[in-house]
């Protein structure tokens, strides 16, 4: 980024010029996204008055229970623009120009757009009150500030030294070290493998040298800490060096919303951080090695040694350093006794990883690729156990023959990574855009059906998408009522959740931006309503649905549209007027669920 960021002279929208503390940093890794803002406590109740940063106007505003909340959006006169999110309300003048918005198009939720003369701020002015409202764990401020391309910036960048203070170093949890190719061995495995390192002298050590072969890469899971608080953070800087030479760097200052996703690439199931290029990832987080590509390899005998500085924005930093040494991967039979217990089969990524008992008859595997048999010997031997290893780059198997039985492995397709791409098997229909993925796809899938119940499984969750696929599964012989009946994913404790669908004929569509199991399921149960309080001031209800959830409600009094205001985690909806006349006649509330089933209440108010 070229702009001089801390020449720029932003309020602190909280308590300015006083210590403040954080609940989250940004670049934190949260589930399935990168933290674009910083979380700053407010005292753990609803209300601290929110300041706008400097002059400018509100040029968005959106209201809804979910996500960011109750959210403003300030543009700035040099390009750069600010975001305060899961606020109580709004300021009056923001509140009334909103909620006449409200009213003009009917919406409980609203998200609207104005121009640089309709809601004009200047700095420190109160545009809000801080809260808890969307998708928030308790009461705070999510602030952001984004260059003029809406690319996210860390905050830190803009000199907050007065309100944040932090003096305490990251710490870390674990290390891991992972094959990156079929031929990559870790302590002589094919598997990733992780470690817990030792504090000492102020500086992580692994007490022994690993032993890799191949190139393998480097992860690490460490948090941050923050003077004060007991809240974990995000490490915004990792730097890998392999004898004192630097191989890979990465420094998350900024984020462009359009890669977000990517991810779920960049860590290791939300948790480590890859200190090496995943494929197909295109993140500008990272200043690479043009000779070692960030990936750490040793000749036989050959030792290195790592380290890994982990750095807070403000500099404070913890050091990891580890030995790896190079071995050979040349095969060895042994005598040791066969375990007999049943054949196992791992995929990372494009390889298959088969773990089968030991063979009386012979080693050589065939694999067969559409009319091609290639034989291939065990990868290594492991506690009376053979290891197979194909690389499906190579082709994608049909079968292989382990000489002690028949393996049939589960991908059917390679799908390659950013191209638009039509699948069938004639059972189920995948569309693939050529946005939908975030690396090559080694397509798994696996439709059930047993009487009226059809499951679906798409590759394990671990797999991830970038934007919707769309899926079709024909020919479900569903018996019950389909305009009842939708997609749900069902989670790995068994909690079902709502996807949608729509039929034609006896097929039905949906998109799913996850990969995961997906069943048809009916819900034909009407919202709950309960009335809490119904006055000439107010109307108050709590609502619910068990199984498809909420999707929408319209509330009339006197046969006039009501704006009504929701808050999910209490279920509760109450009304918001649009003048100071008392309420009087008949009221009625709709509430629908995803499902499209409908609850009414009615009642007086005389």
């Amino acid at each position: 980024m070229s702009l001089n960021l801390s020449a720029q002279d932003y309020l602190f929208p909280v308590k300015p010029g006083q210590r403040n503390f954080l609940s989250g940093n940004f670049s934190e890794i949260r589930p399935n996204h990168f933290h674009s803002g910083i979380d700053v406590k407010i005292g753990g109740v609803d209300g601290e008055p929110i300041r706008v940063i400097a002059d400018g106007y509100v040029y968005r505003a959106k209201i809804s229970t979910y996500g960011y909340g109750n959210v403003l959006y300030v543009k700035h006169y040099n390009g750069q623009s600010s975001v305060y999110a899961h606020l109580q309300k709004f300021s009056d003048k923001i509140a009334e120009r909103t909620r006449q918005e409200m009213y003009t198009e009917r919406k409980n939720d609203l998200e609207v757009y104005f121009d640089e003369t309709s809601l004009p701020v200047t700095r420190g002015e109160i545009i809000g009150n801080g809260g808890n409202t969307g998708g928030s764990g308790g009461p705070h401020l999510h602030f952001e500030i984004r260059d003029s391309l809406d690319r996210a910036i860390d905050p830190f960048a803009f000199d907050f030294e007065k309100e944040i203070v932090d003096n305490t170093p990251p710490i870390l949890y674990k290390v891991a070290l992972s094959p990156l190719d079929y031929e990559s061995r870790v302590d002589g495995k094919f598997e990733r493998q992780e470690y817990t390192p030792i504090l000492e002298g102020g500086r992580y050590v692994l007490p022994r040298d690993i032993k890799i072969s191949g190139r393998v890469g480097l992860e690490v899971y460490a948090v941050d800490k923050q003077d004060g608080v007991g809240n974990i953070f995000g490490v915004p800087v990792y730097e890998l060096l392999e004898n004192g030479r630097p191989i890979f760097r990465i420094n998350v200052d900024h984020i462009d919303f359009n890669q977000g996703r990517f991810l779920l690439t960049h860590t290791y199931l939300n948790r480590f951080i890859r200190l090496y290029p995943h494929p197909n990832n295109p993140l500008d987080l990272y200043e690479i090695d043009s000779l070692s590509q960030g990936k750490i390899s040793a000749m036989n005998g050959e030792q290195k040694s790592l380290q890994v500085n982990l750095k807070d924005f403000f500099g404070n930093t913890r050091v990891l350093t580890l030995g790896v040494v190079g071995e050979s991967v040349d095969f060895q039979f042994t005598t040791i006794q066969s375990d007999h217990a049943p054949t196992r089969i791992k995929y990372e990524r494009e390889v298959v990883v088969i773990n089968t008992k030991l063979s009386e008859v012979g080693n050589l595997a065939k694999v067969f690729v559409g009319d091609k048999i290639m034989e291939i010997p065990p990868a290594y031997e492991e506690k009376g156990r053979r290891i197979y290893l194909w690389d499906m780059t190579y082709g994608v198997p049909d079968s292989l023959d382990v000489c002690t039985e028949m393996i049939y492995p589960e991908v059917l397709s390679k799908i390659p990574f950013g191209e638009k791409l039509y699948f069938t098997d004639g059972n189920v229909s995948l569309d693939f855009e050529e946005n939908t993925l975030l690396d090559d796809l080694f397509l798994r899938m696996n439709r059930k059906q047993s009487g009226n119940t059809v499951s679906l499984s798409l590759n394990p969750s671990g797999d991830y998408l970038q934007q919707n696929l769309g899926v079709k599964i024909h020919q479900t012989n569903y018996q019950g009522n389909k305009s009842k009946a939708h997609i749900y994913s069902v989670a790995p404790n068994g909690r079902k959740s709502f996807v949608g669908g729509t039929w034609e004929g006896d097929d039905i569509q949906f998109k799913t931006r996850n990969f995961g199991t997906f069943v048809i399921e009916s819900d034909e149960v009407s919202p709950k309503i309960l009335p809490i309080r119904i006055n000439s001031n107010e109307i108050r209800f709590k609502i619910s649905d068990e199984k498809s959830g909420i999707k929408d409600f319209e509330a009339f009094v006197n046969g006039e549209w009501v704006l009504m205001r929701y808050e999910h985690k209490q279920a509760v909806i109450w009304s918001e007027k649009n003048d100071k006349q008392p309420f009087k006649g008949e009221v009625l509330l709709k509430v629908r669920d995803m499902a499209g089933n409908e609850s009414t209440w009615s009642g007086m108010i005389k």
